[in-house]
């Protein structure tokens, strides 16, 4: 196989949401209490609901800028890529990476979509499925061999989410962004009953949940004044977390179909984590009460958990002790680990050093996703047509030259507590 011949899925990408988004889906009920984007003085923008201020439109979205301007300031829609919000020009900007189709999750809204809960139920389910409705119709239907439709759920009522799950995947729908740690936001745990009839309609509707580090808000940190270097490195740690919590819950062993997604979370920690829940398991289950049926940890990861990286070359080396069927890959656009437009020549500098076969890079670049998701893009474009080859020649004269984009002063996020303490706000209002 060539560079050139691989088919690219990313199953974690984001999207900015644009100002007219509940135009066609909200009923004139509700239009007027609608989150608004609001222009600010500074040349930022924001996203408005009554009360609540999301202070970064775009927090992180710095694909096609210079390292230089990466960070978390506040900015405007035109400081970043028209791809973030447009769907045309986001095609545009996956041809010209090669990547064929991608998950997006939300962006002002939070990954567990938190900000839609109000006190006035009927209304927060109105936005929920306003905003799905959107995704769904406008976003991933304009384009349908390049998305994978994923819905925000109703975070707050379990029944009403479950349904949100059934009716969304009646229109084509099989992924579900969810917290990695609800009982963090104030609702019941993972291991709370109260949940049943979510993880029921999932594995009804075969709908994968996915659980993206930091959708709780409560991030990994050491100290409040710690760089910001520190809480990046330590992101993954989110998903370590959730995937213990998952792993040993009862919803685990009661629902044998339930899918788990830890998204943009690595893979490289997976051979010891799986290690040391086989050794956890070993040494103490028969006073804890943990029983899999026979089956090691590990082997109850394997059926249940997909996993995602973006180069990970240990994980990679060691993709056999995490379970080839299990991995996928993601490209992050248009955060700042993101490589686009050149991720997929990072992607295959990692697969050639470590001779991997077309097999496993078929697995983990396309077919994995695929059949996780229940996603079959070749249904509407020809699979020649799909290659990294294919889609950048169909991209030649798109513009993806490095720019710097600031047109505002930037502001300066010099340690992690001011990060955390903006994400905690946008995940707690």
């Amino acid at each position: 196989m060539r560079q050139e011949d691989m088919i690219l899925i990313s199953v974690d990408d984001h999207i900015i949401e644009p100002p007219d988004m509940f135009k066609n889906h909200l009923s004139k009920k509700y239009q007027d209490d609608a989150p608004v984007l609001v222009h600010n003085p500074d040349g930022s923008d924001s996203w408005r609901f009554r009360d609540v201020v999301v202070p970064n439109v775009a927090l992180n979205a710095v694909a096609g800028r210079p390292k230089e301007e990466y960070g978390l300031e506040p900015q405007g829609l035109d400081e970043i890529r028209p791809g973030c919000y447009n769907v045309d020009e986001r095609v545009k900007d996956m041809n010209a990476g090669g990547i064929l189709a991608s998950i997006n999750f939300p962006s002002f809204p939070g990954f567990a979509g938190r900000l839609f809960a109000t006190e006035d139920s009927d209304f927060s389910l109105a936005l929920v499925q306003a905003y799905n409705d959107w995704h769904i119709d406008e976003w991933c239907g304009a384009y349908p061999a390049r998305f994978i439709p994923m819905a925000i759920p109703v975070i707050w009522d379990a029944e009403l989410c479950a349904a949100e799950v059934r009716r969304v995947a009646a229109k084509g729908v099989h992924a579900l962004t969810f917290s990695e740690n609800p009982a963090a936001m104030g609702y019941p745990s993972f291991h709370d009953e109260y949940w049943n009839p979510l993880w029921k309609a999932l594995c009804d509707t075969n709908t994968v949940l996915n659980v993206h580090i930091g959708s709780s808000g409560k991030l990994a940190i050491t100290a409040p004044d710690a760089p910001t270097d520190v809480m990046i490195t330590l992101q993954p740690m989110n998903i370590v977390q959730a995937a213990a919590d998952l792993l040993w819950s009862r919803p685990i062993k009661q629902y044998p179909d339930l899918k788990i997604g830890l998204s943009e979370g690595g893979t490289g920690w997976i051979p010891y984590f799986l290690e040391r829940a086989d050794r956890t398991f070993e040494m103490h289950s028969t006073w804890t009460g943990q029983d899999f049926g026979g089956k090691k940890p590990s082997d109850v990861f394997r059926e249940h958990f997909l996993t995602c990286f973006i180069s990970d070359p240990v994980g990679v080396a060691l993709r056999h002790q995490i379970g080839i069927d299990n991995i996928c890959w993601e490209a992050d656009y248009p955060h700042s680990d993101s490589m686009w437009p050149g991720a997929p020549e990072e992607l295959w500098d990692v697969l050639t050093a470590n001779n991997v076969p077309d097999e496993d890079i078929n697995k983990m670049t396309y077919q994995n996703a695929m059949r996780w998701y229940s996603f079959d893009p070749f249904t509407h474009i020809a699979k020649e047509q799909a290659t990294i080859g294919a889609l950048r020649k169909a991209a030649e004269g798109h513009d993806v030259s490095i720019r710097a984009l600031n047109k505002h002063k930037k502001e300066s996020f010099a340690n992690m507590s001011a990060f955390a303490q903006q994400a905690q706000g946008q995940s707690d209002e």
